[in-house]
């Protein structure tokens, strides 16, 4: 029997903003006969919207948690089976800041055939519209809590923009993103420049860049919003 398929399907930013994931997508998971979710409750939701045909109870679904040993193991079993697995990442692109990146890697010691699907990504689209450096950038995931190593991060972050001409990307949890934003421009140089990427592809997206000068004397509310942080100095 021939090793199953992989299909990395991509999931909306924004729950109203269908219109973002190709059709081919539809067909691809038509293709599966198993999902590895990071979140099954909002993944069926999802793929509801995408099929409304589609029998959900026809499916094996599998939480990813981080990849753990067992659903690693059951994730293999099943590739060995011949059986095509797709994996959903809660928002955006399966394996780019996210847990499927293992089930990926696993895939890959059993050198089945792995098709990335083309879908929304706030990472780039972010930096797609901050007017700072697309030729060279780097994703950080988030920084540390600890007031006092975030200062550090976010000063490690800007002479580095600063030495390689390149972008810092960076992400809060929604609750702490004012906390962040208030981090930044107490710790970077007036003249670094800022972009704060928030709620993107949905109907109040927001997507701006100024200095971090300019953004004290008009800070945004970002509380609970899907904010990314753009640096360069």
């Amino acid at each position: 029997m021939s090793t199953g398929k992989v299909y990395l399907v991509p999931s909306f930013l924004h729950e109203d903003a269908t219109e973002t994931i190709p059709l081919y997508v539809t067909d691809a998971v038509k293709q599966c006969h198993v999902f590895f979710t990071e979140n099954e409750r909002s993944a069926r939701r999802y793929l509801k919207k995408l099929w409304k045909e589609m029998v959900i109870d026809d499916y094996q679904w599998f939480t990813i948690h981080k990849a753990e040993e067992e659903v690693r193991q059951a994730f293999t079993r099943l590739l060995q089976e011949g059986k095509n697995i797709g994996i959903i990442s809660e928002a955006g692109c399966p394996g780019v800041a996210d847990p499927g990146q293992l089930l990926v890697a696993a895939a890959q010691q059993l050198k089945a055939e792995i098709k990335p699907l083309v879908g929304p990504s706030s990472i780039l689209l972010a930096l797609m519209a901050s007017g700072l450096n697309g030729q060279q950038f780097r994703f950080h995931g988030y920084l540390p809590i600890d007031n006092h190593e975030r200062k550090k991060a976010i000063r490690e972050l800007e002479a580095e923009s600063i030495k390689d001409k390149c972008t810092q990307i960076f992400i809060e949890t929604p609750y702490r993103n004012n906390q962040m934003l208030n981090e930044i421009l107490q710790t970077v140089s007036d003249a670094t420049r800022i972009c704060v990427a928030a709620d993107i592809t949905s109907p109040v997206e927001s997507i701006r860049t100024r200095t971090a000068k300019q953004w004290k004397a008009d800070k945004p509310e970002l509380h609970k919003k899907l904010v990314i942080f753009l640096l360069m100095g």
